[in-house]
């Protein structure tokens, strides 16, 4: 396919087409939405690459510069579905609007164009509109700056959705864990970042991204960027950012600014987060775990799916981003834990506030489509309605109902909640009706009675026929003309029509005076006043006055709003707090969750801990009740545990489900255990499961090694780490060893806590080497050749892994599982003395446990066919002694088969 940005000559081309041509020109990179009255159009390259994505017909239209020109186009009424595709397939869009009315074009004369210019670029992390996101999540746009001179780095990212603004310094080694945590939709960067080895990191999160001249990033130009916008004379107010910080942040804003042609969305003050204030999670981990997603791509078994009772928009977006970032300040997760051990035992008060919850509006969405000129009065009442289910929070949360007092969390949710701004929650109540159209040019959403001139206009549009009729009424007992009559017709318009008898009576004192002698017919005498051609002149304008009023009052409504922004946005945030903790305490006391106690600690002591996930999905289905286990580390005794058993007998459940408590418990959340303690965790790592990267050139055992090496050269003290099974992607005594080496890194190097499951028993000796490393199995019961998985962990070590047992469960033909039973006691052998190999393996025919019983083994030496065929020089055979041939060896064979 051709470069879809190639520029083409205009000359001799159309008008329309020149037109088209020179905005494409000034557009690169972007798919052309070119609005051509009811459709959007694309042209050349555009066309072709659309109509592959989206699979809608490709046509022509004329020609340029001799080839016929490919077209293809999509309705404006049903433009979201096909950008929505577009946009996942990773283009970018540029929408072409008419920006004058074509009877305004053809005034210029018969050929002059419509004129049109680009009033959005939509890009894949610049996305507004609601059908094109997904409510619960933040679509999220980064900007990764370098500061070349010292080497520093930040990650700046917005939701210009939501309003949210933030920056953070990074490294090289954490930069890839930030952006898991984020999974911007789009990265903006310095088209240098490969000079500095990250372009593979920003590749991997599969965000879409846009290379920027690196003079683009220029800080100090950022500076003047943010100034400006903000209306400050100096950043500091917000915060000290590094230049590295107010490059990314004034970029990134650029950008923003850029793809809205000049509209400026509802974005906060920027605010700089702390780095060392949260759990560094690496992508690997996240996918392990499953913490927004299972490893198969589906969302309802993921951890995140379980915890979410949120019930407005902003507190599921919330609920997300801290899943994504626990915390490691014991004081500020103490804070969030408050709150949700304060609903749960206040459960009226749960109940009702939750019910409040639901009336609760996205006044964050909200708010960024009016600021960005894409908002209706539908938008208007969202804020409309938010602002008074905040007064019902308020008023619940004021009243505790003899309950102790709220936690700090809430109560400062309560303040900002008890702080309105009531005058535009007024004018919205006045101002608004009950049924909205979705955008203000419809019209119709000013409530009845709230401006007269407005109803006036709207009687005259509505109601014409009626306001003729009273005219006409009393101009008849004005004149005392009972027949008199007001009619219409194109030429005249509205005249006054009475018989030739009774036009004498308006041509005489006083009544001449205001009624003035239009025009006689044979049949009648018309008359016009001055008050009916000003009413004639109302009439026609009505519906014109009427909408230009409502606009008129929709943007003095706008206008308020943008100048309540900050308040807007401080209520929303404060309802999503409110409603975590809510949603949260929720689960608690439906699951049985406790609140676990997170200190400075190197524990991790998990009393009859359970997999949350897991427990959700067997309540689902009245399945037996999740087996609960303990798990105690410390980091100055048994902080390691080598756990044996067979497969499926838990071991990686029991891995996963204490990682997801340290996760939840960091989060703020309460915990699926009887009692939890733990020290707070900087870094989780995670290496479960097996998965290769052919993409990459990586096969299922380089992934684990640079999964494990990833952990072993960067965890501390102070993070938690689980294994399963390395090593076991190699020869047995390899992936012997390097399991071997890896204990022993864990233990002398990072003295990390970890649960390190393995089916190698020989690592069970390092118990006994290693001081701070202890022995735990999962229970089984064999009976009658079955085994039987009891999900019980318990000190001690598996005296084997039973796994043919397991391929029996798994259905293995009976004979492989009868040979494979011979195998292992042949092979258990060898550690008997006197036992040699040679000798074992002598009695394994390869193909033996696969002959039926009963049928005779192969003849020693060759048959008759093998003879005959050994006769046989190919080069000398005519074609017909070959088909001789073949028939004759046919025959052989079939003189040799059972039966013939």
């Amino acid at each position: 396919m051709n470069d879809m940005n190639a520029p083409r000559d205009a000359v001799a081309a159309t008008p329309m087409m020149a037109q088209y041509l020179e905005i494409k020109a000034a557009n690169p990179g972007c798919l052309l939405f070119y609005r051509m009255g009811d459709f959007y159009e694309l042209f050349f390259t555009d066309a072709e690459a659309a109509s592959q994505t989206l699979g809608i017909a490709l046509t022509k239209r004329g020609r340029h510069q001799g080839e016929e020109i490919p077209m293809c186009g999509v309705p404006v009424h049903s433009a979201d579905q096909y950008l929505e595709r577009l946009i996942r397939a990773g283009h970018r869009v540029a929408i072409c609007e008419q920006m004058e009315d074509p009877a305004e074009a053809k005034k210029r004369g018969s050929k002059s164009v419509v004129r049109r210019d680009v009033i959005r670029l939509i890009t894949p992390g610049t996305l507004t509109e609601d059908s094109l996101l997904k409510s619960a999540k933040n679509n999220f746009i980064a900007a990764l700056a370098r500061i070349k001179a010292d080497e520093s780095l930040a990650l700046a990212y917005a939701d210009i959705s939501s309003g949210e603004f933030v920056v953070l310094p990074v490294s090289a080694d954490r930069l890839a864990a930030d952006l898991a945590g984020l999974e911007p939709g789009e990265i903006i960067h310095p088209d240098t970042v490969g000079e500095a080895g990250l372009d593979a990191q920003l590749e991997a999160t599969g965000a879409a991204l846009t290379p920027l001249p690196a003079s683009r990033f220029d800080s100090t130009e950022a500076e003047r960027r943010l100034k400006t916008h903000f209306g400050v004379s100096a950043l500091d107010g917000f915060g000290a950012f590094t230049r590295a910080e107010v490059s990314a942040l004034g970029t990134l804003l650029d950008y923003v600014l850029l793809t809205q042609v000049g509209r400026a969305p509802a974005l906060r003050p920027p605010r700089r987060e702390e780095p060392a204030g949260q759990m560094i999670i690496d992508q690997a981990t996240r996918s392990n775990l499953e913490l927004t997603k299972s490893q198969s791509g589906e969302t309802g078994t993921s951890l995140l799916a379980i915890l979410d009772r949120t019930v407005t928009a902003a507190g599921a977006r919330l609920l997300a981003r801290r899943l994504a970032s626990p915390l490691t300040d014991p004081d500020m997760i103490a804070r969030r834990l408050d709150s949700v051990g304060y609903f749960v035992e206040a459960r009226d008060l749960r109940e009702q506030l939750r019910k409040s919850l639901r009336q609760f509006p996205d006044i964050e969405r909200a708010m960024s489509r009016l600021f960005l000129g894409r908002g209706g009065p539908r938008d208007l009442a969202a804020i409309c309605d938010g602002l008074m289910a905040g007064a019902e929070l308020n008023e619940a949360l004021g009243h505790p109902q003899g309950l102790a007092s709220l936690s700090a969390e809430l109560a400062e949710a309560q303040a900002v909640l008890a702080d309105p701004p009531a005058l535009l929650l007024a004018d919205l109540a006045a101002v608004l009706g009950d049924e909205l159209p979705l955008n203000a040019r419809d019209g119709g959403f000013v409530r009845q009675g709230f401006s007269k001139e407005l109803d006036d206009h709207r009687q005259l549009r509505d109601d014409t026929k009626k306001v003729i009729a009273q005219l006409q009424a009393d101009y008849a007992a004005e004149t005392g003309v009972k027949s008199l009559k007001i009619r219409h017709n194109n030429v005249l318009g509205y005249f006054i029509e009475v018989t030739a008898q009774n036009a004498a009576q308006l041509q005489a004192a006083p009544h001449n005076a205001k009624f003035f002698h239009r025009q006689t017919i044979a049949s009648a005498v018309r008359f016009v006043t001055q008050e009916l051609s000003s009413l004639e002149e109302r009439i026609a304008s009505a519906a014109n006055r009427a909408l230009a009023l409502e606009l008129e009052i929709f943007e003095r409504l706008n206008e308020a709003t943008k100048d309540e922004a900050r308040r807007l946005a401080a209520i929303a945030e404060a309802v999503a707090r409110v409603d975590v903790a809510a949603g949260l305490a929720e689960l608690s006391a439906r699951r049985n969750y406790v609140r676990p106690v997170v200190d400075r600690s190197l524990r991790v002591e998990i009393e009859q801990g359970r997999h949350p996930v897991v427990e959700a999905m067997l309540a689902q289905k009245d399945a037996a009740a999740f087996v609960a286990n303990d798990c105690r580390l410390a980091g100055d005794d048994k902080r390691i545990w080598l756990l044996t058993g067979p497969n499926m007998a838990g071991k990686s459940t029991f891995l996963r489900q204490n990682a997801l408590i340290v996760i939840m418990a960091q989060m703020g959340s309460f915990v699926p255990a009887k009692a939890a303690h733990l020290g707070i965790v900087d870094r989780l790592f995670s290496r479960v499961g097996a998965a290769d990267d052919l993409a990459r050139g990586r096969s299922t055992f380089m992934v684990e090694m640079v999964e494990t090496a990833a952990i072993l050269n960067q965890a501390t003290e102070r993070s938690f780490v689980i294994l399963d099974e390395i090593g076991r992607g190699t020869a047995t005594f390899d992936g012997l060893s390097i399991a071997w080496a890896a204990v022993e890194h864990l233990h002398e190097i990072n003295r990390a806590r970890a649960l390190f499951a393995t089916h190698y028993h020989e690592l069970t000796a390092l118990a006994g080497r290693l001081g701070g490393v202890a022995n735990a199995t999962v229970k089984v019961r064999e009976w009658q050749g079955d085994v039987v998985f009891l999900h019980e962990v318990t000190p001690g070590v598996a005296d084997r892994s039973y796994g043919i047992q397991v391929a029996k469960l798994a259905g293995l033909p009976p004979a492989v599982i009868a040979r494979a039973s011979e195998v292992l006691t042949l092979l258990e052998k060898k550690d008997e003395p006197g036992a040699h190999a040679d000798s074992l393996f002598a009695d394994l025919p390869l193909f033996s446990a696969a002959r039926p019983k009963g049928t005779a083994a192969a003849p020693a030496g060759p048959s008759d066919v093998e003879k005959r065929l050994a006769d046989i020089s190919p080069d000398e055979l005519a074609p017909r002694q070959a088909l001789d041939l073949l028939y004759e060896l046919r025959a052989l064979l079939a003189a040799k088969r059972p039966g013939s």
